[in-house]
């Protein structure tokens, strides 16, 4: 049977890793703002509206980029690990706006009906200020868990790494968002092997490929590679600017 999203929950995508999730309950997420910048995004969708929450999985440019505008915005509280706390502080991003948090710890934003769990990432996560490169903490991902218990799995930018499994394990993620571009991140044989790992997974939206020439990995490809290893694991392949569910 195709997998179906929970009644109400939608994922707005875009283009490369920035997601909008509006849950059940009409809250409002926001997954790593690129917008301006995004050359997939499409021009009706510079603006995300109105956001509740942002979640951000590491510093780089193209997760980053119109973090600090579209806070300043929104007035949204930002869940993110303490050195870009850190950093959105000292670009005047209100304190009490800021949540913390660092990997294994889970929070629950005021108002929003959700946990946000910080998982582990695999990858670099400098923040390009000007002409300086300051340090963004490590990378990480997230797992969000609703108020009817259906939880999903961003990786962020990650390789392959055995510890799925425990994700799996722990938080039992029924959908993953993971990067499939190759080069800055897993590829799509990297991605299938991931999805043996999240064995509580069952499917996938592809995300971080071609953004840019480089991010050579495809939607068509992962499901070969799931092919090839027997996974059933479903591929849900979004166009920038659609929406899933609702």
């Amino acid at each position: 049977m195709p997998f179906q999203l929970p009644r109400g929950l939608s994922f707005t995508w875009f283009g490369h890793s920035t997601f909008l999730v509006t849950t059940p309950q009409g809250k409002r997420i926001l997954f790593d703002p690129f917008l301006t910048g995004n050359p997939s995004t499409p021009a009706d969708k510079k603006d995300p509206g109105p956001v509740d929450l942002i979640l951000v999985t590491h510093g780089h440019g193209d997760h980053i980029g119109d973090l600090v505008p579209v806070a300043q915005k929104t007035g949204a509280p930002i869940v993110a690990i303490p050195e870009i706390v850190g950093y959105l502080k000292k670009k005047g991003i209100d304190s009490g706006k800021l949540i913390p948090v660092n990997k294994g710890g889970t929070v629950h934003p005021e108002g929003i009906g959700i946990a946000v769990t910080m998982t582990t990432a695999f990858h670099s996560g400098g923040i390009q200020d000007g002409d300086q490169t300051i340090y963004g903490g490590e990378p990480a991902g997230f797992v969000v868990t609703l108020e009817d218990g259906f939880a999903f799995y961003n990786a962020g930018d990650t390789c392959v790494f055995s510890d799925m499994g425990l994700i799996a394990e722990l938080y039992q993620p029924r959908l993953a968002l993971l990067p499939i571009g190759d080069c800055y991140t897993m590829g799509p044989k990297e991605a299938a092997r991931a999805a043996k790992f999240l064995t509580t997974v069952e499917a996938i939206i592809p995300m971080h490929y071609g953004t840019f020439p480089v991010l050579t990995g495809t939607p068509e490809a992962l499901r070969a590679e799931l092919a090839k290893i027997g996974s059933a694991t479903e591929v849900l392949a979004m166009t920038p600017g659609q929406t899933l569910g609702g």
